[in-house]
């Protein structure tokens, strides 16, 4: 049944879901890579499309920004409608030295200055990781696909501008780039008992004051959208 986000019925999104933050990406990987393909929500803009790629069916559904956005879209995907995978296919801001723009980065886990773990009332500090099985395809992709990739930690922060910038610090313990939304998405995939990947694209190198447009973020990225599809293909075969 439709839900107070997301007006799907039941059926109508697959077991695997692309998550880009911008509705408006989603739009345009339906569009331009799935066949067959059917709208199941405009709920406040938050576009959701399922279509088929090579003869897997795909769903493609916007998250918004921030851990409490794709947190409410993620847990309903999960627990209301039966996904079973999610991939994120995000942007995020370069932190390590030697990650330029447009690389694009694995996020075997995500690092995170955000409380979102405090509702599973855990006697310690909880570490958000990636499914092995997805990262482990999606490596398997890349290198299929020649797409070079970064593997490693994110950073999934609460706060997008900060003063003074706390990057610095971060690159020192090894993060390759900061995002908003991983740390949610694993963490709600760990409760559910499900997948989740974040495949990201650097959209912005910060402490060098480089940065890419809004229209580049929207369709540019084609890179990893290409690697997230042949990943959901290569698990879901």
């Amino acid at each position: 049944m439709a839900t107070p986000h997301n007006a799907a019925a039941p059926g109508e999104i697959a077991k695997t879901v692309l998550m880009p933050g911008d509705p408006l990406r989603a739009k345009f990987i339906a569009e331009t890579y799935l066949e067959d393909t059917v709208c199941y929500n405009t709920v406040r803009g938050m576009y959701g499309y399922t279509g088929s790629y090579h003869g897997v069916r795909i769903s493609v559904q916007g998250s918004g920004m921030g851990m409490p956005s794709i947190g409410i879209y993620s847990y309903e995907l999960y627990h209301e409608y039966g996904v079973e995978r999610i991939l994120r296919v995000g942007t995020a801001g370069g932190v390590a030295d030697y990650v330029q723009l447009r690389d694009v980065v694995l996020g075997q886990a995500a690092c995170t200055d955000s409380n979102y773990a405090a509702q599973y009332d855990l006697p310690g500090t909880y570490a958000p990781i990636a499914s092995y099985a997805l990262l482990e395809a999606a490596v398997a992709a890349a290198g299929r696909l020649s797409i070079p990739v970064h593997v490693g930690n994110l950073l999934s922060t609460d706060v997008f501008y900060r003063e003074p910038s706390p990057l610095p610090q971060w690159a020192k313990m090894g993060v390759l780039a900061t995002e908003m939304e991983a740390a949610a998405l694993y963490m709600n995939a760990a409760a559910a008992g499900a997948q989740a990947l974040c495949i990201a694209t650097v959209s912005d190198c910060p402490l060098r004051g480089e940065f890419t447009t809004a229209q580049e973020r929207q369709t540019s990225f084609t890179a990893m959208i290409q690697l997230a599809l042949e990943t959901t293909a290569a698990v879901t075969r």
